[in-house]
């Protein structure tokens, strides 16, 4: 099974990331939108090259991640932490830069599309393949710009003016924005290949245009988009779950993955371990799960974990397969020696404080990462890492289609509905959900939603699961982290006591978080672009 990652090939390629409505208008390099460049089909590649780099920004996941109740992110001087205190407002850099970011990638496509007519002797073949992989990355980045904003200002030029001659422009419907964004993953998904020679292994495919379009229906509540997509993922017979869950972040190119980031040391490394691990350089300051999500697990035979009764005397014994492949917890081994995170331990439990130094190696939940670790890189804090990171995954498109199917009319399709969600379960050899359990959609959306949680956790979903199911609120709101306090006592067994994380301040996330602001400066460039109520 070939490796489906994206490289980034456009090493020392200038930023061309834009402010602005107007901004976006601008050129973002004399050198791209001079007629001249255009004289090759190897400067149209650069071009793509250039968009793949601006597609994706392995950073954005883990401010989405620490935003949700999965994970507890300690930094007191990030927006993320603002965001969650109540102190969002539209002059925040993280909204500023989103905007700029998403749109300077944009605008880097439609470069393309205005120009590579210009290319003398193009292979018809070559070019609509490009477009397809132009119009695919457009989508991704208007599909978080739609996630994060509502409706957007959609463009298809590069001149400065909209196709009736407007500079200045008005936002279009959230609905708008969404038929915008799958028209172009149909697109893709019509001309991108099923896969690449191993010259061009990375680049986007049909499987991966048909997997954003699944994951994009859900946001756009367009069940039978979701549904056809997922169809059409099957019928090209490449992709399956492996049968070990934790083979998953482990074997690159494995049959599950569907399109991911590949890194190289020492070219392009990526440093999460020196974050995440246990024996990280930055360790307490970045992001660690919390009990909200660690108590989520359940045991290997399917009953799920209570603190209550003889199960809270060993916590940590008998839990589910990917319990264990996501959490480092008190005893876990990790690089062939125990990690302990009770009070007092190397590792061990410490109450958050704001003047925690990054090098110190405690927790203040009594717990670590392990997902996307990588336990064999020894010299991971100098070094880096070159673990690839998954973007889409056939899991994923199974749960996916069982939330549309239940959507769209669980009474019909209750029996696919349980198939798909059943066949996630089954991997980690759990027991299958019945039509005893989930008799109607809302006890079959909160099994799902629990599923979700397990199987998807710290790959970036919790947090815009949350706003789009509009849970955000009854989740966060009002609502702390936890973590678990675990005492050792002279016989060596040990208490447990669930504690706030969250130094006793409550998470913040009223109505109006479900659209956030408009940057400042986007409304004053632009004075059509109103922006979302109340802000």
């Amino acid at each position: 099974m070939k490796r489906y990652k994206l490289l980034y090939l456009v090493a020392g390629v200038a930023s061309v990331l834009m402010t602005g409505c107007n901004d976006m208008e601008n050129t973002p390099s004399n050198k791209f939108t001079d007629n001249s460049f255009w004289n090759s089909t190897e400067k149209a590649q650069y071009v793509v090259n250039m968009a793949y780099s601006q597609m994706y920004n392995a950073g954005r996941m883990w401010q989405d991640e620490s935003l949700s109740d999965n994970v507890f992110d300690g930094r007191n001087v990030t927006d993320p932490r603002a965001i969650r205190k109540g102190m969002g407002t539209p002059s925040l850099e993280l909204f500023k830069n989103e905007w700029k970011d998403l749109y300077g990638g944009i605008k880097t496509c439609h470069v393309f599309l205005e120009k590579v007519d210009l290319v003398p002797g193009m292979n018809v073949a070559v070019k609509a393949r490009m477009i397809a992989e132009i119009r695919f990355i457009r989508a991704v980045n208007y599909a978080r710009m739609i996630r994060i904003f509502g409706g957007v200002i959609l463009r298809d030029e590069t001149n400065g003016v909209d196709s009736e001659g407007q500079k200045d422009k008005a936002r279009a419907t959230e609905a708008e924005s969404w038929d915008f964004v799958l028209k172009d993953l149909e697109f893709a998904a019509r001309h991108l290949p099923k896969e690449w020679d191993s010259k061009w292994d990375g680049r986007l495919t049909k499987g991966a245009a048909y997997a954003y379009m699944c994951r994009t229906a859900l946001f756009a509540k367009r069940w039978d988009v979701a549904i056809t997509a997922a169809d059409e993922i099957k019928k090209l017979n490449k992709y399956d779950l492996m049968d070990n869950y934790e083979d998953v972040f482990k074997v690159a190119g494995n049959k599950e993955i569907i399109f991911s980031i590949a890194y190289k040391i020492p070219d392009m490394p990526h440093y999460f371990d020196r974050y995440f691990a246990p024996d990280g350089k930055q360790g307490i300051r970045r992001a660690v799960p919390t009990s909200e999500l660690v108590d989520s697990y359940d045991m290997a035979d399917g009953t799920p974990f209570s603190w209550s009764g003889s199960m809270a005397n060993d916590p940590y014994v008998g839990r589910e397969p990917r319990f264990y492949a996501s959490i480092i917890y008190n005893g876990a081994t990790w690089k062939e020696k125990k990690i302990y995170t009770y009070v007092d331990a190397e590792n061990g439990f410490a109450a958050y404080r704001d003047n925690m130094n990054p090098g110190e190696k405690q927790t203040v939940t009594g717990y670590f990462i392990r997902k996307y670790l990588q336990e064999n890189n020894a010299d991971f804090d100098d070094k880096g890492s070159d673990q690839f990171w998954i973007e889409m995954r056939y899991a994923e498109v199974l749960l996916n289609l069982a939330e549309a199917l239940a959507e769209q009319d669980y009474s019909k399709n209750q029996d696919d509905a349980l198939e798909a969600l059943n066949e996630v379960r089954e991997r980690v050899n759990l027991p299958k959900r019945t039509t005893e359990e989930a008799p109607d959609k809302d006890s079959f959306m909160k099994l799902l939603r629990k599923e979700r949680i397990c199987e998807l956790a710290f790959e970036g979903f919790r947090y815009w699961d949350l706003r789009r199911w509009r849970l955000a609120g009854e989740v966060i709101d009002g609502k702390q982290a936890h973590g678990t306090k675990i005492t050792k006592k002279d016989d060596n067994t040990y208490t447990y006591e669930q504690v706030s994380c969250d130094d006793n301040i409550n998470r913040f996330f009223p109505e109006r978080y479900y659209l956030l602001p408009i940057p400042v400066d986007e409304l004053q460039n632009n004075p059509l672009c109103e922006n979302n109520a109340p802000w």
